[in-house]
């Protein structure tokens, strides 16, 4: 069989992969590279740095695009067929990759090389590739006695398969509610998109009346403006209970079984706990250190969060005599609120938010700040019709290819993502260039509107743009060294900055036109959004600090004698709750980012990369938020640089000293100067 992943390729070849040729793709990447490291392990000449370190780092290569390619559409263009050869794939993938960390051949030359380290007049990105080769090692078992290495295997191997599933069964979750209402008065109040998507939903599965969905799109729109309580209520209790309900996809089992299997898996490797384990690696070092950070931020906006939830209950009951305020009332009633405030409604701002004039407009900033320009093109290959392409170029230098796809389908799980089909490095003089993508869940265009964004769906597509310019802009040797491989408590930097420009008229001016007038949105709505920006954030901080909480109370100790997870999760938020328990709830069985993605012991990154994006953004207001001398420092020392340096040199190097949590509870309005 002709197979289009063993061939030779720049671009994804999407158009020309079937399902059937992921599997034997694998096979045959996984026997290539495990020829290679034969050939490191077996070099009679001495271990050097370029003979192993730099070898380890350029091997794999084709097996690294094929299981980018692979997982991309995994989250993105799924389908039963990929669902089951993932399953299939995952523990292969993860038992080759302690084949590599616990070849005992392999890391004797890496030890070799490790400890001439001081007398081999290394460069710093060369020194810094080898320290993180040879803790990856030494962090992953390499130093175990072999019954050790033979259990680390199997934790492993059923790890990698208990997190697909728990994903698999969030998204089939997710999919399988609908609430179809036929009654005009059930849709009161939603917005004449929202009810207009609702019905070309209900259409296109053959049924009458309006169909709400727990996708984004669907779900956070109803909870902000429909006016019927018991229906809101429906839809929460449904969002809040995915991998709750005691059947097939319930990922309570699964929850326990991995946060057990992960806290083994430190054990074996002599941490305290997973989080020991993880933040070794991280900006904050240890758990302690999380705690305090988490602990001190809970201590500054607590009090402002008590007064806006006691302001926001006591509005709801002289609205609607709304005697205790539940979860389901809460955007509702903030939005009723903020409207009252601020005379300010998503649904004024979003036709200043056309989808199409958005992207121009990031792509705008972009170019204002870095000196990029993108061009789309229509001659590369897409795993769907509705995936747009472009080439960025600076000065007339690719730089980057660049994958958008903006929309809600079946196959695409939620949220929103930035991830790459080629990364960047430097091999034999040429510097080979990388492939970036964002994947988003924004509203459709209906048929008689285009996609209008809300507010907060145009931070968003800022945010993962962030993420997407340090994937493009990285220029370094090594591909484990590049773009977004940085400490995760690093990597929301470049994401959340970006933010900053969609409260500025400097940046909004760009791009912020009327999509049936041309007209550019008033500056009296600019100024309402900057006003309300730091509405209820002492709500908005809490909420994310429990999910931090919660995840280091999952990770941050032994976990043995769990038994209800559900018991659990209500103790570990004891000291963030506002709004009232609900028993039918739990998030912690659909809480991805944690037992599915990377975010493990570090959910605590995003409030901890605020504080520096807080800093960081000061420092462009200090100088003109389009300042190029400021922008080129933030170029040079964070977007270019990837995993090179430690970030905190890094950010110092661009700011000139460490950052300060003052900015960002300034920014929040929970202190003034």
């Amino acid at each position: 069989m002709n197979n289009p992943l063993l061939e030779a390729f720049d671009k994804a070849p999407f158009s020309k992969i079937k399902n059937e040729h992921f599997k034997p793709a694998f096979l045959q990447a996984i026997e290539d590279t495990k020829k290679e490291i034969d050939t490191i392990v077996n070099n009679p000449e001495p271990p050097t740095f370029e003979n192993t370190l730099e070898a380890l780092d350029f091997l794999g290569q084709q097996l690294d695009r094929i299981s980018s390619i692979f997982f991309n559409l995994n989250s993105a263009e799924t389908n039963e067929e990929i669902q089951k050869i993932a399953q299939e794939v995952s523990p292969l993938l993860s038992e080759f990759s302690n084949d590599i960390t616990l070849n005992e051949g392999l890391f004797e030359r890496i030890k070799t090389v490790y400890q001439q380290r001081d007398s081999l007049d290394l460069t710093q990105e060369q020194q810094t590739l080898l320290e993180k080769k040879y803790k990856n090692f030494s962090r992953n078992g390499a130093n175990l006695k072999e019954e050790n290495k033979k259990r680390l295997r199997e934790i492993d191997a059923e790890l990698s398969k208990l997190k697909l599933t728990f994903g698999e069964n969030v998204l089939a979750e997710t999919n399988k509610y609908e609430m179809l209402l036929t009654d005009e008065k059930d849709v009161e109040g939603l917005p004449e998109g929202t009810k207009e998507a609702a019905a070309q939903l209900a259409e296109s599965k053959e049924k009458e009346g309006w169909l709400i969905t727990l996708d984004y799109p669907s779900y956070i729109p109803f909870m902000k403006y429909a006016k019927n309580r018991e229906l809101r209520k429906e839809l929460s209790l449904a969002f809040g209970s995915k991998g709750f309900h005691n059947d097939e996809l319930d990922n309570q089992e699964h929850v326990k079984r991995i946060v057990n299997l992960r806290h083994e898996r430190a054990d074996l490797l002599g941490y305290d706990t997973h989080a020991h384990f993880v933040l070794e690696e991280r900006m904050a070092e240890t758990p302690e250190k999380v705690m305090d950070f988490l602990n001190e931020l809970l201590e500054k906006s607590k009090p402002a969060a008590e007064r806006e939830f006691a302001e926001l209950e006591a509005f709801a009951k002289e609205l609607d005599n709304v005697d205790r305020l539940e979860k389901w009332d809460s955007a509702y009633y903030s939005e009723k609120l903020k409207q009252k405030l601020f005379n300010l409604d998503d649904e004024k701002l979003k036709p200043y938010f056309k989808l199409e004039n958005v992207i121009n407009g990031v792509f705008k900033v972009a170019e204002k700040l870095f000196g990029l320009t993108f061009k789309e093109i229509d001659n590369v290959d897409k795993y769907h019709e509705e995936v747009k392409t472009f080439e960025v170029y600076e000065n007339d230098n690719f730089i980057s290819l660049f994958y958008a796809d903006f929309h809600p389908r079946p196959g695409k799980r939620g949220g929103a993502w930035m991830t790459s089909y080629k990364p960047q490095y430097t091999l034999g003089g040429k510097n080979s260039r990388p492939h970036i993508s964002n994947v988003c869940n924004f509203t459709k265009p209906t048929s008689s509107k285009p996609s209008l964004l809300t507010f907060n769906e145009v931070t968003t597509l800022f945010h993962e743009f962030g993420h997407a310019l340090h994937g493009m802009l990285a220029n370094t040797t090594y591909p484990s060294l590049s773009g977004t491989s940085v400490y995760w408590d690093f990597v929301e930097l470049p994401s959340q900055v970006m933010e900053n420009w969609c409260y500025e008229k400097e940046a909004l001016e760009l791009f912020a036109h009327h999509y049936e007038t041309g007209e550019l949105i008033p500056m009296e709505l600019v100024e309402k959004i900057k006003e309300s920006s730091t509405f209820q954030e002492g709500m908005a901080t809490v909420r994310q600090l429990s999910f931090g909480l919660l995840d280091m109370a999952w990770h941050g100790k032994d976990p043995a004698n769990i038994q209800d997870v559900k018991a659990y999760e209500t103790e570990a938020f004891k000291s963030t709750d506002l709004f009232p328990e609900t028993p039918e709830t739990c998030m912690s069985t659909s809480f991805a980012h944690i037992f599915q993605g990377g975010y493990s012991s570090g959910y605590y990154s995003y409030k901890w990369a605020e504080v520096l994006d807080a800093d960081a953004f000061s420092y462009f207001k200090e100088n003109g938020i389009f300042s190029k001398m400021v922008a080129s420092k933030f170029k040079e020392h964070v977007l270019s640089k990837g995993g090179t340096e430690n970030p905190m040199e890094l950010y110092k190097k661009f700011r000139g000293a460490e950052p300060n949590i003052d900015a960002l509870l300034e920014r929040a309005g929970l202190v003034t100067k």
